[in-house]
């Protein structure tokens, strides 16, 4: 097993509630006998540090054991996106041997490749930019737009929000991401006021442990709570447990590898939630990493996986580029990133 590091520039920052991404450091995982290739890039806040990461890493490189046995100590709570990294790897390796796409091995039973959608991230931006930005995206052909919240006053972000419902079709859906940025008072607020507007839902408008509070926003009127942050700090049973959701974002890099999202979004199915698929802005392996997992579990539901050219440069071609609002998944055995020796 080797690892490598690689740092990247965002092409331009990403302000978000919870701060601001202006690079993306993280490593290439490469196992040998079979072959496979992973990536792990930590999201300090979201996951472990760049430095509890590589410390993972490195003595994975250390254990004499095979990578199963050695992926099998690592911890998803401590250390997701090394874990997220070696497992990433392994089940390439694994797809490869079996001369599988990805997601075939990972469940998907027809042996055609499916477009998942996805969905156009709006990032900033007054609202007349906000505005001209979705109308764009929609003639790019996305039909779900997704709107970051969270870091201006509350009034103001009902007003961009309001207007980019005016602005599109109805059969766009238009979404807002508070990042757990807003008291219960601005929450409440927000969720009657665009009530009726075509809003399909808010994620994580409150701090993650407000179970009971996000159960109290679902029953205001037509807007959706999906928990993001929740599902990582207390767990989606608990989340199911309170009825706080309508629906979850999975991060296969936070929650630990692309095999335990995929157990996850099962069981969020099972349980009558939504599962979306989301990257937290990474390189090219782990990004087709979600969307083999997203199309494994055939959502229909917009993904956010439009996230490559949020990067300045990446690690390696890209294979599956977003077109007309939409990605399909390599068909090549495992993951099909082809990355240099």
């Amino acid at each position: 097993m080797l690892i490598e590091p690689y740092e990247i520039a965002l092409a331009t920052p990403m302000r978000t509630a919870r701060g601001t991404i202006e690079t993306r450091r993280g490593f290439v995982v490469r196992l040998s006998g079979p072959v496979g290739v992973g990536e792990a890039a930590p999201l300090p806040g979201w996951t472990e540090s760049v430095a509890d990461c590589r410390s993972a890493l490195e003595r994975c490189c250390e254990d004499s054991c095979d990578p199963v046995s050695t992926l099998d100590r690592l911890s998803a709570a401590a250390t997701p996106a090394a874990r997220h990294g070696l497992e990433l790897a392994v089940v390439d390796a694994r797809a490869r041997a079996m001369d599988q796409p990805l997601y075939q091995w990972l469940g998907r039973t027809d042996d055609h490749t499916v477009p998942v959608p996805a969905n156009a991230t709006i990032v900033g931006g007054t609202t007349v930019e906000t505005v001209t930005r979705a109308e764009a995206a929609v003639e790019a052909g996305y039909r779900a737009i997704k709107l970051k919240l969270g870091t201006g006053a509350v009034e103001k972000e009902i007003d961009k929000v309001s207007a980019v419902c005016r602005a599109v079709p109805d059969s766009v859906s238009v979404r807002g991401d508070a990042n757990g940025a807003w008291s219960v008072a601005e929450a409440t607020r927000v969720f009657a006021a665009l009530d009726g507007r075509g809003v399909s839902y808010i994620e994580q408008p409150l701090s993650a442990d407000e179970l009971n509070a996000h159960r109290r926003l679902r029953k205001i009127g037509d807007v959706d709570v999906v928990l993001d942050e929740t599902i990582r700090a207390v767990g989606l049973a608990a989340a199911v447990e309170a009825g706080a959701a309508d629906g979850v974002v999975l991060k296969p890099m936070v929650v630990g590898g692309p095999r335990r999202a995929h157990a996850i979004a099962r069981w969020a199915q099972a349980a009558g939630l939504t599962p979306v698929v989301t990257t937290t802005v990474d390189a090219a392996i782990a990004r087709l990493g979600a969307i083999h997992l997203a199309a494994s579990l055939s959502l229909t539901t917009a993904c956010g996986l439009a996230t490559g050219t949020r990067l300045a440069a990446d690690i390696a071609p890209d294979p599956a580029p977003v077109s007309g609002g939409t990605v399909t998944p390599p068909s090549d055995p495992g993951h099909g990133v082809t990355i240099g020796q």
